[in-house]
């Protein structure tokens, strides 16, 4: 793909409408891409309207919406075909306990990437794939040597996870760790951004888990928060030996894009330098929510 314009290339977007999609979504569209952007309910102007309006004040790109149904493989790769790259963004995600992990997580978060590579590689044309994996593939990693970096040979502990109920690391982890063994089984070129905490300016409507901290009670959002620095939470305890970062969406919309560029690799987001960021962006929580505690 060339490093700048995408001269009316096609492309799909699945979760194309959620926070980090639809940041993508502007960014390609103004690359002058055409965009096929998958959506659970195309029918739903929550999930449309501010696609819709991107597309209207696109410089040069294309947009086009479609149902995306991750367990439906033959509709992906007629949905694929036609495109030279893939970005696989949809995914469960929530900071909520669930009730049937299997079915609410698991069973999307990695037959869903299933399906995508699959349909990826029967459409014929697609060049690569980027998957959006997160920083939950990459802890928590107990286990992890104290004080060593952790890099692309570290992963979530499957186990802990289990043992403490933690599912959407453990859905992500399985799900990343399926599209790089389908990648390797089917000779498909892969490419996976793992970001951390996603916090910024809102395209959708609606906001997304990271952004749904600040929303939390304070007293609630403190005690999680020092749970979550000083492993004093059950998901806490020696989970982090390096802190997520915090990424405002267009930062995280750029690998994104780099990675339609890159060869096979994966991109970790996180680093301990941006505990600070992240403790900033606490403290403006906090002082929203004492300034504005009606909400």
């Amino acid at each position: 793909m060339a490093s700048r314009e995408a001269k009316g290339e096609t492309v799909l977007v699945t979760g194309a409408s959620g926070f980090i999609g639809s940041t993508l979504v502007r960014g390609l569209l103004d690359r002058g891409y055409t965009v096929r952007a998958g959506v659970l309910n195309p029918d739903d102007e929550a999930e449309t309207d501010h696609l819709l309006a991107l597309a209207a004040g696109a410089g040069g790109g294309h947009l086009s919406i479609f149902r995306c149904d991750l367990l439906d493989g033959a509709a992906l790769t007629d949905a694929a075909r036609g495109c030279s790259g893939v970005f696989h963004l949809a995914s469960p995600c929530t900071v909520d306990p669930v009730k049937d992990h299997l079915n609410q997580l698991m069973v999307p978060a990695v037959e869903g990437t299933r399906n995508v590579l699959r349909a990826a590689k029967e459409a014929g044309g697609v060049r690569r794939v980027v998957v959006t994996s997160s920083i939950s593939a990459i802890v928590p990693s107990p286990g992890w040597p104290a004080g060593e970096v952790r890099d692309e040979r570290c992963w979530t502990d499957i186990d802990y996870c289990e043992k403490n109920g933690v599912w959407y690391p453990a859905s992500k982890t399985l799900a990343e760790k399926a599209a790089w063994k389908f990648a390797e089984e089917n000779g498909l070129d892969v490419v996976v951004v793992n970001p951390g905490t996603v916090l910024g300016p809102m395209i959708p409507p609606t906001i997304n888990a990271s952004m749904a901290m600040i929303r939390q009670p304070p007293r609630r959002l403190r005690r999680g928060v020092r749970g979550f620095l000083h492993g004093t939470s059950p998901c806490g305890r020696r989970c982090l030996g390096s802190y997520p970062c915090v990424r405002e969406p267009i930062s995280v919309r750029e690998a994104h894009l780099r990675g339609v560029h890159l060869s096979l690799e994966r991109l970790r987001g996180q680093s301990r330098g941006d505990l600070s960021q992240l403790q900033r962006n606490l403290r403006l929580s906090f002082w929203i929510h004492d300034k504005y505690m009606e909400y």
